[in-house]
């Protein structure tokens, strides 16, 4: 008798070994906060093509607690300019983008996750980990659930239990929304320096100005704007530099 094969098929998925190495390092080491745009606009087709790379950045448990505005309605954009404290960036900028963070709509992303699995049976402990992942960021109100994960996990410390980082407070979840979304707005800029074009991420605004412009609830996070366009020849004001690398990197 022949046997039966009963072991489960595993997804594979090759990494692609043609990347060109030399590229990348350009398109790194040639982002700039660029402060000064030409008038140059980007082609609707090469913004999304950005935005469509942004949403591919890492993120936890797939969650993807993040909604970029694309601000292109002529009086926001004008409200806008006046939130980043009229910086040329801002003002010079052919597309302004608004990097939110969100920690409002965990329970949805997760529902998102078994409705919308990439296989057509899901399998159960992929459904029983996105019943129980929402619990990971939520604080409960007046942070009772916050509370009692901070005894839980203190308890289970002194047993020698490896736990995850989780949110014991609401600060704790906001964190973990901004990381997540910093990640996203990386991958923003690059993309837009491989396609030629330049940006500025600025976080110096007026957060309750671009909230009432954006109609933002109080779980939505402005985490920076995005200028974005084509370099002015007189763009960028000074030499990129860093110091030494021993100061940021060790090895232990």
């Amino acid at each position: 008798m022949s046997k039966v094969n009963t072991e489960k098929k595993r997804y594979y998925e090759p990494a692609p070994q043609d990347i060109d190495v030399e590229n990348f390092k350009k398109v790194v080491q040639s982002r700039r906060s660029v402060r000064k745009f030409t008038d140059k606009v980007i082609p609707a087709e090469i913004l999304d093509d950005c935005l469509d790379m942004a949403l591919l950045a890492p993120n936890s448990s797939n969650l993807q607690p993040w909604t970029f505005y694309v601000v292109q309605n002529p009086s926001k954009k004008k409200l806008l300019i006046k939130a980043c404290l009229g910086q040329l960036a801002a003002k010079t900028a052919a597309e302004l983008i608004v990097c939110v963070a969100r920690t409002d709509r965990i329970d949805d992303m997760a529902k998102r996750n078994i409705n919308e699995f990439p296989f057509p049976e899901v399998p159960p402990l992929v459904k029983k980990y996105y019943t129980y992942i929402p619990l990971n960021y939520k604080t409960g109100y007046f942070n009772a659930l916050g509370n009692f994960k901070k005894v839980a996990f203190k308890v289970a410390r002194t047993l020698d239990k490896q736990l995850p980082v989780t949110a014991f407070t609401p600060a704790d979840a906001v964190l973990w929304a901004s990381k997540t979304t910093a990640l996203a707005c990386e991958n923003l800029v690059l993309a837009l320096r491989a396609h030629s074009f330049d940006s500025c991420m600025m976080e110096g605004f007026d957060e309750p100005l671009v909230r009432k412009i954006l109609d933002l609830n109080d779980q939505q996070y402005p985490v920076m704007v995005i200028g974005a366009g084509e370099r002015a020849e007189d763009g960028v004001f000074f030499p990129q530099y860093r110091f030494d690398r021993e100061l940021f990197i060790q090895k232990v």
